[in-house]
């Protein structure tokens, strides 16, 4: 069974694809950015090519090109990278998967596909399961964000015997408001070290009430430091002082 070096947890920036003024990826500030996150934002761990840095809208080549150079200039300065390769095509997924464990990744994510949907947990765990198989030595993690992709299965039906199908899974990105779903996730699953990652981040603190154990989200590149104040706060239960770094502008008595 695939497992990080450490459980993912904490803050993981999703990184954001910097394009020229022609539409072309601008691969030399990669490496200031990954010096940025680690020295002005204290931000170690990376979400590549998701939906904050557009993977989706990127060709197959610019999402390999992409992945190939945050690895390289992260190495032994980042703790863990994550790149997303869902695609409509699995075997597209299948090649980007692949692509992440030959470059030295450190787990893969994926969502469901959104043009013909499943329409059961079932169907859905099947396409996930074989984009998983073609990197089995890397950590797997689902990327719930039904707001998106139009998929309703909810998150915890997901999870209920999901290494079983596919032993490599290490947790989920959650990006929904559901945060039944979110707590039930959790709560179903305390005895399995899964990574339960947010993925709203104007929800974050509510999220730690129930239980995440990290956070992958876009604000994390330039409110990183904030952030990382609010969960040292929640861990010394100053709520109150978490609150107002949830919620910098307003007061709260």
């Amino acid at each position: 069974m695939a497992s990080p070096k450490r459980r993912l947890q904490g803050l993981v920036a999703a990184t954001i694809t910097p394009m020229t003024e022609h539409g072309e990826i601008n691969f030399s500030v990669i490496g200031q950015y990954v010096d940025y996150l680690v020295e002005e934002q204290g931000v170690k761990n990376i979400f590549v090519n998701g939906t904050t840095g557009e993977g989706l809208s990127l060709s197959i080549s610019e999402r390999c090109r992409v992945a190939e150079e945050w690895v390289t200039r992260g190495r032994n300065k980042l703790d863990q990278i994550v790149i997303h390769v869902g695609a409509l095509s699995l075997k597209e997924s299948q090649e980007l998967a692949q692509h992440a464990a030959k470059i030295g990744a450190d787990g893969i994510a994926v969502i469901a596909p959104f043009f013909l949907k499943p329409w059961n947990k079932d169907i859905l765990v099947n396409f996930l399961k074989e984009v998983a198989a073609a990197a089995p030595a890397l950590p797997f993690y689902y990327y719930h964000i039904p707001a998106l992709t139009g998929v309703k299965i909810r998150a915890e039906e997901l999870l209920d015997g999901i290494q079983e199908k596919i032993p490599t899974f290490q947790g989920l990105k959650f990006s929904d408001t559901d945060l039944l779903d979110f707590g039930q996730c959790v709560d179903q699953n305390r005895q399995r070290q899964f990574a339960f990652l947010f993925g709203v981040d104007e929800q974050l603190l509510s999220a730690l009430v129930m239980g995440a154990t990290g956070a992958v989200g876009s604000t994390y590149n330039y409110l990183g430091k904030k952030t990382n104040q609010m969960l040292e706060a929640f861990e010394r239960k100053d709520f109150s002082s978490a609150l107002n770094y949830q919620f910098p502008r307003k007061n709260h008595f």
